[in-house]
C-alpha cells in the first residue's frame, strides 16, 4: 500500500466533529440533570439545545452519506469488520435520530416546553399525555445508555486501530495536510 491517505471529505468531517462535541454534551448534560446536579433551567436549556443541534446534525449527516459515499471501505478491515463498522454506523445514525425526538416527545407529552437558548420555543411533538410521557422517559434513559455504549465503542474501536494497529484509519477523518497525513500512515505500516 502506498502512502496516498484517501479522506472522507472536509463537509464530512466537519459535521463528524460537531457531532462528537454535541454528542458528549447532549450525555454530560442529561446524566447531569439525573445523577449530579438535578433539574435547573439552565442545564435543561442546554441539554434540549444540544439534543435540537443533535437532531439537526444527524440529518445533516444522514443525508450527506447518501449524496457523498466517502472513500470506501478501509482497505484492511477483513469482512466481519466491515460489517461490524456497518451495521454499527446504521446504529449510530439511528440513535443520533430517534434520541432527540424522543426526547422532544417526552417533553411535549409532560406539557412541558421545549425551551431552546435564545428564547427559542419549539412546538410540542406530540399531545400532553402522561401515559405516554411514563413510556417515553424510560425508553429515552436507555436509548441514552445506548448511544453512550455506541459512542465508547466507536472511540475504543479508534483508539485500538490507532495504538495498536497503527494501521492509519484515524487519519481518514482528520484534518491538517495530506502530506501530513500520508508521513502518517507511513509511520503506522
Amino acid at each position: 500500500m502506498g502512502t496516498e491517505i484517501v479522506r472522507f471529505d472536509a463537509v464530512t468531517r466537519v459535521v463528524h466533529w460537531l457531532m462528537a462535541v454535541l454528542v458528549v454534551t447532549a450525555l454530560v448534560a442529561g446524566a447531569g440533570m439525573v445523577h449530579w446536579w438535578g433539574e435547573s433551567v439552565a442545564l435543561r436549556t442546554l441539554h434540549m439545545t444540544v439534543g435540537v443541534g443533535v437532531l439537526g446534525f444527524a440529518v445533516v449527516r444522514v443525508v450527506n452519506r447518501v449524496l457523498r459515499r466517502g472513500p470506501g471501505a478501509f482497505e484492511r478491515l477483513g469482512p466481519i469488520e466491515r460489517w461490524v463498522a456497518g451495521a454499527s454506523e446504521i446504529l449510530m445514525y439511528a440513535l443520533l435520530l430517534a434520541q432527540p425526538l424522543i426526547g422532544w416527545a417526552m417533553v411535549s407529552a409532560s406539557e412541558g416546553e421545549v425551551q431552546l437558548a435564545g428564547g427559542v420555543e419549539l412546538p410540542a411533538l406530540v399531545p400532553a399525555d402522561w401515559q405516554l410521557y411514563e413510556r417515553l422517559r424510560p425508553l429515552h434513559t436507555y436509548f441514552g445508555y445506548a448511544l453512550l455504549t455506541v459512542f465508547a465503542a466507536h472511540i475504543c474501536a479508534i483508539a485500538f486501530h490507532s495504538l495498536v494497529l497503527r494501521d492509519g484509519l484515524l487519519s481518514r477523518m482528520l484534518f491538517g495536510s495530506r502530506r501530513v497525513a500520508a508521513v502518517l500512515a507511513s509511520i503506522d505500516e
